[in-house]
């Protein structure tokens, strides 16, 4: 594949970077980056992903835009109130880059559903508002092998890590999800709208490191934001010799046995 004349004066920031060039832009050209959730942390994922070239896009969401998203989910407008998420986001990232092939799901992922979704992607990024879904998405992807980045917002803070086949995974932070009434949620209690950009701008930035195989990812780290404060936390995380999914002697080895696991559990 070559690059056109367009396409070299439009990665050109890229292209003059050491650790990306030529070869690299292609790299992202041929990549393929699943996004779910295209909201708050989608919205700025989104856009830089596509931005930066990445070449094949899936999106999923089975939400509609409304009003209260206009806060803070950029990649959505006025006009696109009452639209499929999936569609808004798409029409945004098509006039930004007409390079990217954006593949809209309009759906929620759900354990039948997941590992067909996931399957054909490079990187995945969990950018949900749900700890069902995260915890889902994290699971699915430990199983596939499938490298992703998750995030999470609430209030004034952010908080994201990166998880990597062999590396600490999000159940080994946080074990199950938790109780309902546990946590506020965003609807309840509020999110400054600039908070997921912060987040969500992390979010890809790790996978495009992956993608080009440059730097050092934030596995076995995770990341917390507090804006109140201007001050990032990098904490220290340790893989859970326990856990059900990455530990040494893993319960659940596929999505038939996670599937009978939870079943059980219930």
């Amino acid at each position: 594949m070559e690059l056109t004349p367009d396409q070299l004066e439009r990665y050109n920031r890229h292209i003059i970077l050491d650790n990306v060039g030529i070869e690299g832009q292609k790299r992202l050209l041929s990549s393929k980056v699943l996004v779910i959730g295209c909201g708050g942390l989608g919205s700025p994922v989104l856009m830089y992903l596509a931005a930066a070239g990445v070449g094949t896009i899936g999106v999923v969401d089975g939400d509609v835009v409304d009003y209260s998203n206009l806060q803070r989910q950029i990649i959505h407008t006025t006009a696109n109130i009452g639209a499929p998420k999936v569609l808004s986001a798409k029409q945004t990232i098509t006039a930004l880059n007409p390079d990217t092939k954006v593949i809209p799901i309009e759906d929620i992922v759900t354990i039948e559903n997941i590992a067909y979704i996931i399957d054909d992607y490079d990187f995945v990024i969990e950018a949900t508002d749900n700890f069902s879904a995260k915890f889902l998405i994290n699971d699915a992807c430990v199983l596939a092998s499938k490298p992703y980045s998750h995030g999470g917002i609430l209030r004034f803070e952010g908080q994201t890590t990166t998880v990597t086949p062999g590396n600490a995974c999000y159940r080994c932070i946080f074990e199950e999800p938790p109780a309902a009434d546990a946590v506020p949620a965003c609807d309840e209690v509020g999110v400054l709208g600039a908070i997921p950009g912060v987040i969500g701008t992390l979010q890809a930035t790790e996978c495009l490191k992956y993608l080009l195989g440059e730097g050092e990812l934030l596995q076995n780290r995770l990341m917390v934001y507090d804006a109140l404060k201007v001050r990032f936390r990098d904490i220290k995380v340790l893989k859970n010799p326990d856990c059900p999914l990455c530990g040494e002697n893993p319960i659940i080895k596929s999505m038939a046995n996670y599937k009978q696991y939870f079943c059980e559990l219930k």
